[in-house]
């Protein structure tokens, strides 16, 4: 886990259920991420580019935290 921002697109949004999932530029994974843990979860759309912390994994693997968008 690493604590500095790193930079992402989301990939998917799943609004009815509150959730997303983004991939990771600057390692390739794909992140799982809540409407809790974003700045402004309303603003986010698919292919948004935006900012997170990368956060421990769960048992279904990464989790993202701190996700601010950057630019539509």
């Amino acid at each position: 886990m690493t604590t500095a921002k790193q930079r992402g697109t989301v990939t998917r949004i799943v609004r009815d259920k509150g959730f997303g999932f983004l991939s990771g530029a600057d390692d390739g994974r794909d992140y799982f991420f809540h409407r809790s843990a974003c700045s402004d979860f309303v603003a986010l759309v698919n292919g948004s580019r935006v900012t997170f912390t990368a956060a421990p994994d769960n048992p279904k693997g990464p989790r993202a935290d701190h996700v601010d968008l950057v630019e539509q």
